[in-house]
């Protein structure tokens, strides 16, 4: 049960959950203030994801990445009925705050995760890293060998070191134009 924190008014809190699970608690969540009638004090549940582009097979794919693995966001107003419906749901083990008293997710905290979530453009995700050999496979640098220099995951390119004429070459290229070794 927590210690009342004086004043009640609704915020966002974040929950601990088994990695997962998160979608499987969302869901949970959302049935039991149903079935409890608690609309009037959990007035929300989110799993906070943003989306990135990954490159699998040569192919751009468009995936949904959970943001914070392990946690659940409700916006509740704490009382002991809320609290208990939130904490005895399956899955959940416990509130993110210091003992029993839920810390709430600041104003500011909350408009650059929703803005984060909103961004239309995804990021692109790809499975190398600086350092690593790739072989290049489209474009006129097809079939060379480099070592990755740079990533710019935002617009998606790569910076190879492909090695030319006895020296090595930085090459600007897109994800999609090379494969790890």
């Amino acid at each position: 049960m927590p210690k009342q924190l004086g004043k009640k008014e609704r915020a966002w809190y974040v929950l601990h959950t088994y990695s997962g699970y998160e979608e499987n608690v969302a869901e949970n969540l959302k049935q039991r203030i149903e079935a409890m009638k608690m609309q009037d004090k959990i007035f929300d549940v989110l799993v906070p994801k943003e989306k990135k582009i990954k490159i699998k097979n040569g192919r751009r794919q468009t995936v949904e990445e959970k943001i914070y693995p392990g946690y659940v966001l409700v916006e509740m107003i704490v009382t002991d009925e809320s609290w208990y419906v939130v904490r005895n749901t399956p899955n959940v083990t416990g509130f993110v705050g210091s003992g029993t008293i839920p810390t709430p997710v600041t104003l500011g905290e909350m408009k650059s995760l929703e803005k984060r979530m909103g961004v239309e453009e995804p990021k692109y995700k790809i499975d190398v890293s600086v350092g690593e050999a790739v072989k290049i496979v489209d474009g006129p640098f097809k079939d060379f060998d480099g070592k990755v220099n740079q990533i710019d995951e935002e617009k998606g390119k790569i910076k190879v070191l492909v090695n030319m004429f006895g020296r090595e070459t930085p090459v600007e290229l897109d994800f999609l134009q090379v494969r790890k070794i």
